[in-house]
């Protein structure tokens, strides 16, 4: 009976394990984990939710949100997709369901429903979960695996590692001859401290343009303002892409803001024309954009040097251009970093040359299987590292079933 080692109870290995011995009963599996609960970043996930995947159905439109691992992960989302993702939730009881904003939640609104499915399921298999059980070296004896953990030795045929982004497992697969991409933070939020958006938090703006000043790092979408500074998927997504550029800057740089994404010439027509069309009305007093909330325009307004009794008429060409260059062009100055919410993810890991993606098979040693953010990809929010899990799994367990 072939033996299976899993390092890691979340995500990546309870899919792996599942999906193995439902294709070959006659595995013999044991998913270790080192702390005393499993699934602990599915609980957390999407505020206990759990974003189990994004509603993007075409591989080279999904591969687009993963920094890292885009052009690796093509081949197997012709594989494993998230059409996949939904019919096999489904077939295990759990329905899943889009959302407005394309993220996929379980339909019972919790994650909940995706512990019990699990944990259910390496019940119903006869899957072996050992708490407590960190690994503390791994070692090839006979073209078999020998695994120690704290309480005891463990011998296997395959090994996969789901540890997540730990560096202990990172250790020991540098121990065995990988390189490991040193990890730095992917999501996170920026910190930011400016007159023009304190006390201003819970505002958000739909749609943003936002870019790393000096680089080529841009992005579009909702922008939140928060207590600690900027927020919101416009912000996730620079800083997944910007990871390595944004640690190598001491997380301190400037952001330029589009707060309308459209031109500064046209804001500038926009203004010039509400000059003519209401002269007598006070600018301060309500926002002419929808987009932009009023708390929001009079910061804007106060920073182009446009005190509060001013109306359209009196405002002079240069008022026009600072307040149009605030609309569109607001530097403002990051100063760190925050994790968001309590989903950490890092952008580092075992170098994908060393892994056949056909299989997540390791390039150095056989019978040896990386999945999850135990490898060097990493992708924005809304999903799809849950998704990359699932591929993950999926393949590495047909690859461990034909054995």
């Amino acid at each position: 009976m072939n033996k299976i080692i899993i390092i890691g109870g979340g995500a990546a290995g309870f899919f792996t394990a599942i999906n193995a011995k439902e294709q070959n009963p006659d595995l013999d599996i044991t998913i270790l984990e080192k702390g005393n609960e499993v699934l602990q970043k599915v609980k957390i996930s999407g505020g206990g939710r759990c974003n189990v995947t994004h509603a993007c159905f075409e591989p080279k439109e999904l591969v687009k949100f993963y920094p890292r691992g885009e052009k690796e992960l093509l081949g197997p989302f012709h594989t494993f997709m998230t059409g996949d993702t939904f019919e096999w939730f489904d077939n295990h009881g759990v329905p899943l369901k889009i959302e407005e904003d394309n993220r996929v939640f379980p339909e019972a609104n919790t994650s909940q429903a995706i512990i019990d499915c699990f944990e259910n399921a390496v019940a119903t298999l006869g899957i072996k979960v050992l708490k407590n059980h960190g690994v503390t070296a791994i070692a090839k004896e006979n073209d078999q695996w020998s695994v120690q953990t704290k309480n005891q030795k463990f011998t296997a045929d395959q090994l996969v590692i789901a540890a997540g982004s730990s560096p202990k497992a990172w250790g020991l697969a540098s121990d065995l001859g990988h390189s490991i991409i040193d990890p730095v933070p992917s999501l996170f939020t920026f910190n930011i401290k400016d007159k023009r958006i304190i006390d201003l938090l819970g505002i958000s703006v739909p749609n943003a343009t936002m870019n790393i000043v000096g680089t080529n790092l841009e992005s579009s979408g909702p922008l939140l303002i928060t207590h600690w500074g900027m927020s919101g998927p416009a912000v996730l997504k620079l800083s997944a892409f910007g990871a390595r550029i944004l640690a190598a800057k001491n997380y301190q740089y400037n952001v330029s803001v589009n707060w309308l994404s459209r031109p500064t010439d046209k804001i500038v027509n926009v203004l010039l024309n509400l000059k003519k069309k209401q002269p007598k009305k006070q600018v301060f007093l309500k926002s002419p954009f929808t987009e932009i909330p009023r708390r929001l325009w009079e910061r804007f307004v106060a920073a182009a040097d446009i005190s509060e009794e001013l109306k359209w008429a009196d405002l002079s060409n240069s008022h026009i251009d600072k307040l149009a260059n605030q609309l569109t062009k607001g530097i403002f100055n990051a100063n760190g970093k925050s994790t968001f919410k309590e989903e950490f993810v890092t952008a580092g890991g075992v170098d994908l040359k060393e892994i056949n993606f056909k299989r997540f098979e390791s390039r150095v040693h056989p019978n040896l299987f990386f999945i999850g953010e135990m490898l060097n990809i990493d992708a924005v929010t809304g999903g799809f590292n849950f998704q990359n899990a699932w591929t993950g799994g999926y393949i590495v367990a047909n690859a461990i079933a034909q054995k």
